[in-house]
């Protein structure tokens, strides 16, 4: 990300931060991550994982793409990175996003607020799903649904693999 995004992002994840009463300190740690790191982030001098804006969004309670939507760039890391399309207003809260999956990666993802799915719709590539024990194996024009509450996974082989990812927050993932 660009430092004009990273400095909108910190800015604007520090206000919802402030905004639900949550000190640095207890926000650092009910995420998992160091307050230090926490606090880099918010001053816009460090680039976050997507993991991590995961666990700030559910510590949060917001859905990740309102956590993310102030930027116009990608989120993420060299392997996986993702950028909000459009949210949906309407419920269910559906949220599009751009996916991107380097080649010879596997990406472990946290588990969602209950009751959220995920929607991966491949554009290019292939992409293994891994969900509760399955493996579940897209090419190009291949979609896949499946419950996001539970840990998940991404794997690629060969090849980068590009798709759409819906995220659906249905019954207590409405925020």
């Amino acid at each position: 990300m660009d430092s004009a995004s990273l400095q909108t992002l910190g800015a604007h994840l520090q206000q919802l931060r402030l905004a639900r009463g949550i000190s640095l300190s207890q926000l650092a740690a009910d995420a998992g991550i160091a307050k230090s790191n926490l606090s880099r982030i918010e001053q816009g001098k460090s680039n976050p994982t997507i993991d991590t804006m995961w666990r700030l969004a559910l510590q949060l309670q917001v859905p990740f793409g309102n956590l993310v939507a102030p930027i116009n760039s990608a989120v993420g890391d060299d392997d996986v990175y993702v950028r909000l399309i459009d949210q949906g207003n309407q419920q269910p809260r559906v949220d599009a996003y751009w996916m991107y999956c380097a080649a010879h990666i596997l990406h472990q993802s946290q588990p969602h607020s209950a009751g959220t799915r995920e929607t991966i719709s491949m554009i290019s590539g292939q992409l293994v799903v891994l969900v509760a024990g399955q493996s579940h194996s897209l090419s190009s024009g291949d979609s896949f649904t499946f419950d996001a509450s539970q840990p998940h996974a991404y794997r690629t082989g060969e090849q980068p693999a590009a798709c759409l990812l819906s995220v659906i927050y249905d019954g207590e993932a409405q925020l």
